[in-house]
């Protein structure tokens, strides 16, 4: 039981620092905000800090490492269904964003005032597709880095960092047909009479 507590301890304390840090990276920006400013808003040692997050980098990017985390263990797991997995994937992010409350506002405020954290989440949330990709790439026979695949792993991203921003159930069945229709377009190859071997009209 003593355990038990001390860790949700440690938890309630790692939520408080990234709350604070997310709060005044999106107030003052990421750049200009100390270690020391986190500690003393989040009402810790920077030691503490530290010990939780060993730089302001792997601070900004610990939430979006876990829903990546969680990502790749869907994608892996997917028997070949990427896309429905991607779907309940994302459904289920959404629902778990709802429950956290304001640390989802925060990083959207975060990610907003901070372009350059947001150029590195897109990298790491396309890296993560890949995944994705390699599943898509072996259900056709491709390549896992063919043109195709990269493509459908770029939209893929593209979608997802969309629908984080505005969630709705709506966009989320948007988002997954947009993307579905992609697939199965790039899927049929060009239609007849189209391609570059198809013959140009008179000029």
């Amino acid at each position: 039981m003593e355990q038990g507590v001390r860790e949700r301890g440690k938890a309630r304390r790692r939520q408080a620092i990234l709350r604070s840090a997310y709060k005044l990276f999106a107030d003052r920006g990421f750049e200009p905000t100390t270690i020391a400013d986190i500690a003393a808003e989040a009402e810790v040692s920077p030691r503490t800090v530290t010990l939780y997050f060993p730089s302001k980098l792997e601070l900004a990017t610990s939430y979006l490492d876990e829903i990546v985390e969680r990502l790749e263990k869907a994608l892996r797991e997917s028997g070949g269904a990427g896309s429905d997995a991607l779907e309940n994937w994302l459904r289920a992010e959404i629902a778990g964003t709802r429950a956290q409350g304001d640390l989802e506002a925060l990083w959207d405020r975060m990610m907003e005032r901070n372009p350059p954290l947001r150029a590195i989440a897109n990298n790491r949330l396309t890296s993560a597709i890949q995944e994705g990709a390699r599943i898509f790439a072996a259900e056709r026979g491709e390549a896992p880095d063919g043109f195709v695949p990269r493509m459908v792993a770029g939209v893929a991203a593209a979608v997802i960092s969309e629908v984080f921003l505005h969630p709705s159930e709506e966009n989320i069945a948007t988002a997954m047909n947009f993307l579905g229709a992609g697939i199965a377009a790039v899927t049929a190859g060009p239609a007849e009479g189209e391609g570059p071997d198809a013959p140009r009209p008179a000029e």
